[in-house]
């Protein structure tokens, strides 16, 4: 919106508006609406606010104007609406002079940041999808960082559910792939988030307020402590526990460890959703400031606490006792971490991936034990693990049925987080070594559990030199035809082949993405489609434009192409919102 000039254009005589009882005056975006009620005059943007039908088709009654389109009302002097939905319509000065009516043609605003970071909050405390997209628009016109729109809507999400939710993983997915994503779909993931945060709050109960205790344990009795409220299933304890924590100056790195040691309790717990629901907020707090630490991280105990673990489903417990299985190396993984110390630079991260993907649980076991004898850290294991899972997907059976697409997917996500997480906490210590490697063991008898969905396993396109010559050679031409294949049902195996394609003649990996991003964000995307895309990219960033990497990235079409087409009704509303802005029409007066 441009800032207020003081230019005026003349709307006519008074005596004349006084007789027609409302005029229009070309502004600077758009018509402006001149109207004579009650001995006042009035000027307004001529567009509604909700989908801009021309308000001069309207109706005046009472120092009220009615929309004829979907029936919002506003105030006449302040241009507020009495329907929150509709949004506010900007008003313009209005003087008379000489008997002339003269208008400001140019809507301005005081402090265009401040009115937008307001409406942001009215569009998230009601819910308003077009109320939010017009908000982030008007926010990053006015120059507002990212970042900063980012940490309005996270900490609205913490202070208004009583949990971490969907939407704020979607919002911290989305803001890890700010950096790649262009100018219009930065803003069409800043809506995405922003407006499935509103969603998961709306209706729910606000948080309550949470104090830590009054004393300042040292960080190993807290963290303790957390593991122990945790088992008993006593949230209230282990929350205050975890403030106390983060009041105490606990280090990030020393928090995550905390964490997952106590998550790590449970086997796969909640089919992954609690430990990703843990990383995400660590994430999200990197994005938007640790001084947020207090607001944000508690929101994951609740789930973390009440989350039903796999050692309690049948799957896990027959044929083959797969807990009993992760169990039984505890005694053996601190000698074996101490042998692992003293070798250095293991890098068979890839080799590792391949014997993870077997059909032995005992010899997947194995080779994890293996792999710490040789020098593989924490954060290596879940690197081959995490590649391992993405490849459950590449291979993804079209037999199979559409839902077990899920049960990949969880896997692949989950031991994403494990590896996000582990790239964070300073390993080194034998203890909290053994005690956090059981969440890759449990990620590997998860993706055990999955061996069936590669049965038979999908051919992954580009393999043995294949070179794909049926399909474009040029990037752009590569990257419409993946969107057109994206814009069809069933066409997994042509958009595994097409990004292979794009891959394998050295095309930019950047532009990939790009494309990938934009396939997700002119959806009604699932909640797994967001996480999907994200765990991909961060992956393929740990793995780089490799035979691996490409793997990753064709994973990731594979499940967004059995996903899409959708909808897209938010698209809809995001590009209402931003022809609205710009100053378009979006239904004329003739």
């Amino acid at each position: 919106m441009d800032a207020p000039n003081k230019e005026f254009a003349r709307a006519g005589s008074l005596q004349e508006l006084k007789v027609k009882g409302r005029l229009l005056v070309h502004g600077h975006h758009s018509p402006i609406l001149v109207i004579y009620d009650r001995g006042r005059v009035f000027a307004l943007d001529n567009r509604c606010p909700h989908m801009g039908f021309p308000l001069e088709r309207g109706s005046v009654e009472d120092g009220i104007l009615t929309c004829h389109w979907h029936h919002a009302r506003f105030d006449l002097e302040s241009g507020c609406t009495f329907d929150l939905w509709a949004d506010d319509v900007p008003i313009s000065p209005v003087e008379v002079r000489n008997g002339d009516v003269w208008v400001e043609i140019t809507f301005g605003l005081a402090d265009d940041a401040a009115h937008w970071h307001q409406q942001l909050a009215t569009g998230l405390a009601h819910d308003l999808s077009l109320v939010i997209a017009k908000a982030v628009y008007g926010l990053l016109a006015a120059d507002v960082p990212r970042g900063e729109i980012v940490r309005q809507v996270a900490l609205f999400g913490a202070q208004n559910r009583d949990g971490w939710s969907a939407g704020l993983t979607i919002l911290t997915a989305l803001a890890n792939l700010m950096s790649v994503l262009p100018e219009d779909e930065a803003y069409l993931a800043l809506f995405h988030g922003a407006r499935r945060v509103a969603a998961d709050c709306d209706g729910e109960a606000p948080r309550r307020e949470r104090t830590p205790l009054a004393s300042r344990p040292d960080p190993a009795t807290l963290k303790r402590w957390l593991r122990l409220w945790t088992n008993v299933r006593h949230r209230e304890a282990a929350e205050r526990t975890l403030f106390t924590a983060i009041a105490a100056g606990v280090s990030p790195a020393a928090l995550a460890d905390a964490l997952l040691v106590a998550e790590a309790d449970r086997a796969f717990a909640d089919t992954g959703h609690s430990l990703d629901f843990i990383n995400k907020a660590f994430e999200c707090l990197d994005l938007i400031g640790w001084e947020h630490a207090a607001a944000l991280l508690p929101t994951v105990v609740g789930q973390m606490v009440a989350a039903r673990g796999a050692e309690e489903s049948t799957a896990w417990r027959q044929p083959v006792d797969l807990v009993a299985l992760c169990e039984e190396p505890a005694s053996q993984l601190p000698d074996l971490f101490s042998a692992g110390r003293v070798v250095h630079g293991w890098s068979d991260h890839a080799a590792l991936a391949r014997q993870l993907v077997g059909d032995d649980p005992a010899k997947i076991v194995d080779a994890l034990k293996a792999a710490i004898r040789a020098g593989a850290t924490p954060a290596d294991l879940s690197q081959s693990l995490a590649y391992a899972a993405a490849l459950r997907v590449a291979r993804f059976s079209n037999a199979n049925e559409h839902s077990d697409w899920e049960t990949a997917h969880h896997v692949f996500t989950y031991t994403n987080a494990i590896h996000q997480i582990f790239k964070r906490i300073e390993t080194g210590g034998t203890d909290s070594d053994v005690m956090s490697v059981r969440c890759v063991l449990h990620g590997a008898m998860a993706l055990y559990l999955t061996r069936y969905l590669n049965v038979p396993p999908a051919r992954i396109p580009g393999e043995a030199n294949e070179q794909l010559d049926d399909l474009p050679a040029d990037a752009e031409t590569i990257g419409v035809a993946l969107l057109d294949a994206f814009d069809r049902q069933r066409q997994v195996d042509l958009a595994a082949r097409l990004v292979a394609r794009h891959l394998t003649l050295g095309h930019s990996p950047q532009a990939l993405i790009s494309t990938l991003a934009r396939a997700v964000l002119r959806e009604d995307a699932g909640f797994h489609a967001y996480q999907m895309l994200e765990a991909g990219v961060r992956q393929f960033t740990t793995w780089g434009n490799t035979d691996e990497g490409r793997h990753i990235l064709i994973a990731v079409a594979r499940y967004l192409a059995a996903h899409s087409p959708t909808e897209r009704a938010a698209l809809q509303t995001a590009d209402i919102a931003r022809r609205l802005m710009r100053g378009g029409e979006l239904h004329h007066s003739s």
